[in-house]
């Protein structure tokens, strides 16, 4: 990672912006082509300079930045992790409503041909984080000029949400109580839903989900003689069959589980010696966040009995607990009111989806609503390597965050 992110180049900037097919015209409601090709080009730079969940600090210095003549009234740094909340204050008191984005990129190598593309070898922008920090950076630069009439808006641009690390570090965080919200928004794209297109309802939204990390360990032999040794072979060969039996309901309903197997590895790549140790992850999903718990008991008792047949030592470990999102149902309706005024298409039969987001936990201390926007039906899904968050839908998901604003605030256009 270069020592900071280079200067926005004013070359960089697109003479004109490309609004997207059958996108609504009240999105210049809030911005002008001009502004909307400052924020474009800012997208493409940060997608050229991505960090991974846990090391963005440079992108966080590049928010504040970017973001500084906007004058919040308040800018917090360090917040669980790299975390940057900017808060711009209203006249009168008011509810405090925390917009929220990531600063997070994956470990994937980007495979495209994009004058933008990513310049760290084996990290990118495949999620979108990229979208969603612009989108909030153009509600900042429109709050920084029209201030709320009221209470006080908090613009989080979170760590770590990839890992399900970063909303638990951001609420545990002593800086946190201080600008712990009544409200929590979030917007996320998804391919596969019409560009510009929303699903939001009140209610479920997203599963709980779970990784779990399996050790077996037996004793590696000669290839020659492989009953000298203790392979794990037959275990992990029962474990992947057995993994079948743990899924239930094709509908996210009481009941519903997955278990996904994500790797499978043993012993050495190499011909002469059989494997003395097998490691095997897999992934648990149930609608209810309490719910995985039982599921994750019940996947260990498999998963030791079979050990203990075969003879092998075992050791689990839990990982990326990610909380289901449960919509508030009055946060769910302000975004219901701002899609209506703007006269976004809606997708009525999306939600709830099998995927998961740490943005679940901010309903522990917030009426909160997640939303997703449609990305274009022909585009590769997110963590896809050649995936590319759409420009056309940087103002749209600003509108909706602004509106939103308006209806608890009052933010003027």
């Amino acid at each position: 990672m270069p020592q900071g992110i280079p200067a926005l180049a004013s070359s960089v900037l697109p003479g004109r912006w490309p609004y997207g097919k059958g996108l609504p015209a009240s999105m210049t409601a809030y911005f002008d082509e001009a502004e909307i090709a400052i924020l474009t080009a800012w997208r493409h730079k940060l997608h050229q300079f991505p960090e991974v969940s846990s090391e963005e600090a440079e992108t966080a210095r590049e928010v504040v930045s970017f973001l500084a003549d906007t004058r919040p009234d308040r800018v917090v740094t360090g917040l669980g992790g790299h975390g940057v909340a900017l808060v711009y204050n209203g006249a009168e008191d008011g509810p405090t409503v925390l917009l929220r984005c990531e600063l997070d990129a994956l470990q994937i190598h980007e495979i495209s041909d994009l004058p933008y593309r990513s310049r760290i070898d084996g990290k990118a922008h495949m999620c979108g984080h990229d979208g969603h920090m612009t989108m909030m950076a153009a509600v900042a630069r429109h709050i920084g000029i029209n201030r709320p009439l009221r209470g006080r808006a908090v613009l989080l641009f979170q760590p770590a949400e990839e890992t399900a690390h970063g909303a638990e570090a951001v609420l545990a965080d002593p800086q946190f109580t201080e600008i712990t919200p009544d409200y929590a928004f979030a917007i996320h794209n998804m391919p596969g839903l019409p560009l510009g297109s929303v699903a939001v309802a009140p209610g479920q939204i997203t599963c709980a989900s779970m990784g779990l990390r399996i050790e077996l360990t037996g004793k590696t032999a000669h290839a020659s003689m492989p009953e000298t040794g203790l392979s794990p072979a037959t275990a992990v060969a029962r474990i992947i069959d057995a993994v079948k039996t743990f899924q239930a309901g094709d509908v996210i309903a009481q009941g519903f589980r997955r278990v996904a197997l994500t790797q499978v590895q043993m012993g050495k790549a190499v011909f002469g010696i059989t494997p003395g140790s097998a490691e095997i992850r897999m992934t648990l999903r149930t609608p209810a966040s309490d719910a995985i718990h039982g599921l994750l008991d019940d996947v260990l008792k498999m998963v030791r009995d079979v050990a203990a047949e075969e003879g092998l030592a075992l050791v689990h470990s839990t990982h990326n607990f990610f909380r289901a999102c449960i919509n508030d149902a009055e946060a769910s309706q302000a975004f219901e009111t701002a899609a209506t005024r703007m006269k976004l298409e809606r997708v009525t039969d999306y939600v709830p989806i099998r995927g998961a987001e740490d943005f679940g936990l901010f309903g522990s201390c917030s009426k909160s609503a997640l939303l997703f926007i449609g990305s274009g039906m022909d585009r590769p899904m997110v963590h896809n390597p050649d995936y590319d968050f759409p420009d056309a839908l940087i103002p749209v998901g600003a509108e909706l965050f602004l509106d939103v604003l308006d209806q608890l605030l009052g933010v003027q256009r």
